[in-house]
C-alpha cells in the first residue's frame, strides 16, 4: 500500500536523509521525498500500522531535522 505524506523540511541534504532513515523503519519498503514540492511517497509493507509508522517517521525526522513535519 502506498500513501502520500506532506512533508515540510528545511533542506534538500536533510530530506535525503530523512528519506534514507524512514526507508529502513520496519513496516516501511520504501520511502520518497520530493523536496521542491513538499511530499513524500511511503510504500507500507502489507498489514502495517500507518498511524504507529507515522508516528515513528516523525521520530526519526526529527532526530535529523528538529523542525521537520509530516502531515497526512
Amino acid at each position: 500500500m502506498e500513501k502520500q505524506f506532506k512533508i515540510e523540511v528545511d533542506c534538500a541534504n536533510c530530506a535525503s536523509k530523512i528519506e534514507a532513515a524512514i526507508s529502513k523503519i520496519n513496516g516501511i519498503d520504501e520511502a520518497h521525498i520530493n523536496f521542491i514540492m513538499g511530499k513524500m511517497n511511503v510504500k507500507f509493507d502489507e498489514g502495517a500500522d500507518e498511524k504507529k509508522l507515522l508516528k515513528q517517521m516523525q521520530k526519526v525526522a526529527r532526530k535529523i531535522e528538529p523542525d521537520c513535519e509530516i502531515y497526512l
